[in-house]
């Protein structure tokens, strides 16, 4: 058990590492926000973290926390929760995206945290204390940001093939060139707004737990908010180039057309997700988009056994990182 002179202490501990999972959760997705582009060549990677990062931040004032409010009060029983409970989430959920950016392979943060929550609670109390109605939702949107991006993705490049279809290539390409950098700013704003609020759902759960917040709180302190938009938009400065190379060459090859077709369908998803109070996969709804940009212009524009592997690591995501943060929960019974 944690004294109560310690507590303070591990409290403060647990929300620098769940900021260092904030920034790691921006540098392991700033290939969501900027592989295409980078890829479509409209910015070069320096420039495009700095752009992505800006908009990241700016959704601060975008965004109400309806995704901080499920990941703080929606997947565990609040009553359950403790700093050893916390512990293991971060640990599972920083491991797994650890594996996966040394591999180059985009899985999702979201989902690794989630997955860290679930495997810390029920190593603690079983599966009775989870939320099935916040788990559920979550667990459905695995399939369907993606397929919403995939939706959107298509349909924008549709649209925007039959609108433009007596323009000629190089005017198409200029246009869009410039276009693609409003794309780009809506989906790293959609990326801010949704995945750090859920850092600031887990410190929220934290707090909550050992007292320094009230669960009838309407929203969590405001230097919870303003730390972890810092936080993620400090991490997609520094970006994550192994995973640019996967989202923004290997899956499809992208023009400035389908990067904003991509990054527009994305940015939709990412905006309706967020308002529903979804905790959804960047990774997932940005990959779907690419998809189905690829897909309109012909099937074999898509490298389907690149998106194939990306689709096991969406599946592996949940169950590996709640095996390692059930580990991590019963390591930190031993070490305070």
């Amino acid at each position: 058990m944690v004294s109560m002179q310690a507590a303070l202490w591990v409290v403060v501990l647990l929300v620098v590492l769940a900021l260092l999972f904030d920034f790691m959760n921006g540098f392991h997705d700033a290939a969501n926000s900027i592989a295409t582009v980078v890829s479509t060549g409209v910015l070069r990677p320096a420039q495009a973290v700095l752009f992505a990062a800006f908009f990241n931040v700016v959704a601060i004032f975008v965004f109400h926390l309806s995704v901080a409010t499920t990941v703080g009060k929606g997947i565990a029983d609040p009553g359950v929760v403790d700093v050893h409970v916390v512990f293991g989430a971060l640990i599972g959920a920083i491991t797994w995206n650890v594996i996966t950016w040394l591999y180059g392979i985009p899985s999702s943060s979201s989902h690794a945290l989630i997955g860290g929550i679930v495997g810390a609670v029920m190593a603690k109390a079983g599966a009775g204390a989870l939320v099935s109605s916040g788990i559920i939702r979550t667990v459905t949107f695995i399939f369907v940001s993606p397929f919403l991006g995939y939706v959107f993705g298509s349909l924008m490049m549709v649209l925007v093939a039959w609108v433009c279809r007596r323009m000629a290539p190089n005017r198409i390409d200029g246009w869009f060139r410039r276009l693609q950098l409003v794309s780009a700013g809506a989906y790293s704003l959609g990326h801010g707004g949704n995945d750090a609020q859920k850092t600031i759902g887990i410190i929220w759960m934290l707090l909550i737990s050992t007292g320094y917040a009230s669960v009838n709180d309407k929203v969590p302190p405001s230097w919870v908010i303003i730390s972890c938009y810092l936080a993620i938009g400090a991490g997609t400065m520094f970006g994550g180039w192994r995973i640019v190379k996967t989202m923004g060459q290997k899956i499809t090859k992208l023009k400035p057309v389908g990067g904003f077709c991509a990054e527009t369908g994305g940015a939709m998803t990412l905006f309706i997700a967020t308002a529903l109070g979804v905790p959804v996969s960047t990774t997932h709804t940005i990959t779907g988009a690419i998809v189905g940009v690829g897909s309109v212009q012909r099937a074999s524009a898509v490298r389907w056994g690149v998106a194939g592997n990306i689709i096991w690591a969406w599946i592996l995501t949940i169950p590996a990182a709640a095996f390692v943060a059930a580990v991590a929960y019963w390591l930190s019974l031993q070490l305070f």
